[in-house]
This record gives C-alpha cells, sequence and structure tokens, in this order.
C-alpha cells in the first residue's frame, strides 16, 4: 500500500511545530544548557529530514515545494551521524531562521492539498 505523499507534510509540519513550540520564549544559553531541550529539537529535525527524503523517492516535485531536499536530508544525516559533534548554533540558526519559512509552506501547501 502507497503511503499519500500528504502524510509526510503532515510529519514535517507537525515536527516544525513542536519545534517552535519548544524554544518559544527560550533564549540561546538556556537552549545549549537544557539536554533535553536540545536533544527534543534535533529528533524533531532528524523527523524533518526522514519524511523529506522519504517524500522525495516517492514524489520528488512536491517535495520541492517545500524546499530543496538536499539540504534537510543532509541536515538530518548531520544530526545523526555526527550527533557527538552537533554545532548547537548552527541548529539554533536553522530553528529561528529557515525553520519558520518551511512551516509556513508545508501550512501552504496542506491547506492547497487537503489532509492526509
Amino acid at each position: 500500500m502507497e503511503r499519500d505523499p500528504r502524510a509526510w507534510l503532515w510529519d514535517m509540519r507537525e515536527a516544525a511545530k513542536a519545534i517552535i513550540s519548544f524554544i518559544d520564549g527560550v533564549d540561546f544559553g538556556t537552549y545549549v544548557e537544557s539536554d533535553i531541550l536540545h536533544s527534543a529539537v534535533e529528533r524533531k529535525f532528524e523527523i524533518i529530514g526522514e519524511a523529506m527524503s522519504q517524500l522525495a523517492k516517492f514524489d520528488p516535485a512536491l517535495a520541492r515545494r517545500v524546499g530543496d531536499p538536499g539540504p534537510i536530508v543532509g541536515f538530518r544525516n548531520y544530526l545523526i551521524h555526527r550527533y557527538s559533534k552537533v554545532d548547537h548554533d548552527e541548529v539554533w540558526e536553522i530553528a529561528q531562521g529557515s525553520l519558520p519559512v518551511i512551516l509556513a509552506t508545508l501550512n501552504e501547501l496542506l491547506e492547497e492539498l487537503g489532509p492526509p
């Protein structure tokens, strides 16, 4: 049974919303000091990257509408394979800068396509 590609969009959106809620009202110092917080953020980024990887295989055109799959999947791989050397500054920058744009795009796509 094939998976509906909207499910990957939904997974990405829910993970992005979670990250934004996790860091809402939190400063960078608190983020770095909290193992639980940065571990949760990294896990949700891993979900976003894995969902993008699957979507890019199944429907490359739809994946490109979210953003360039390469960097998104690459960031997931970085978090998983270089776990001992994750740069908190980089994760924070992406969470603060790129992620809200991706979330807005995901919301627009899911509005257009409807829920899975």
